[in-house]
């Protein structure tokens, strides 16, 4: 017969202290409640003043939807006027968020979704961010430099979440190409039916928090817009 496999020595106290250390610290990171990380980016040209109105009004629900499971830390990025593309810090609270979103105010230009996404990639570079939302009506840019972009997002684990205002057809092709080639998932909202807008939202931040197992309970639980995006998100 072969060689008998020789029996692994067992760990001096001192190491079995560094593995339990380092098991247990593997163990906080994955337990429910841990704290999720979210950007929230907005076209603040001057035709999205309705709908941003409507974002500061319902962005709350983000906060509230994901407090059961540790909560929810949001970064307001936006982009308006001649090349102006700025981003905020992380807000712990819809209070927070709000405060900030009412301080500003849309102006006229052209889209920078381009350096939103570029934007987004430094962040989870520096520290994981759970997910990408963006919200729009158009797109004027390169569309194959934001797939291009959009493709190292997801390289790096980070899902975006493109929820389109209207029906605009390049818009359209934009952001759900952006969305497959992240891992993420698109929907398009009419501001006749705000509440929408708000459920996907909750759903994208419960994401954020909580991950695929999360999105899976709350689709379970019959909740229409997590069940659109996980349709997405399992068919890529």
């Amino acid at each position: 017969m072969g060689d008998e496999l020789k029996k692994t020595p067992a760990p001096r106290p001192a190491e079995r202290s560094a593995v339990e250390a380092f098991l247990e610290k593997a163990r906080d990171v994955a337990r429910p409640g841990a704290r999720g990380r979210l950007i929230f980016a907005l076209d603040a040209t001057m035709s999205r003043q309705p709908t941003w109105d409507l974002a500061q009004s319902i962005q709350g629900d983000m906060f509230r939807t994901t407090a059961a499971q540790g909560g929810l830390d949001v970064q307001l990025v936006y982009f308006r006027g001649f090349r102006e593309c700025r981003a905020s810090r992380f807000v712990s609270q819809g209070d927070g968020l709000g405060a900030i979103m009412s301080r500003i105010s849309c102006q006229g230009g052209h889209t920078q979704i381009g350096r939103v996404l570029s934007h987004a990639l430094d962040e989870t570079k520096a520290q994981r961010v759970g997910a990408l939302v963006y919200v729009g009506d158009a797109m004027e840019e390169s569309v194959d430099h934001l797939c291009a972009l959009a493709g190292q997002l997801g390289l790096l684990g980070l899902k975006a979440f493109m929820f389109q205002e209207g029906a605009d057809p390049t818009a359209k092709a934009a952001f759900r190409e952006i969305a497959r080639l992240s891992g993420g998932a698109y929907a398009a909202f009419d501001l006749a039916a705000p509440r929408r807008l708000a459920e996907l939202l909750g759903a994208a931040a419960a994401y954020a928090v909580g991950g695929l197992p999360e999105l899976e309970k709350r689709a379970g639980q019959g909740e229409d817009a997590a069940r659109l995006l996980l349709s997405q998100m399992g068919s890529q």
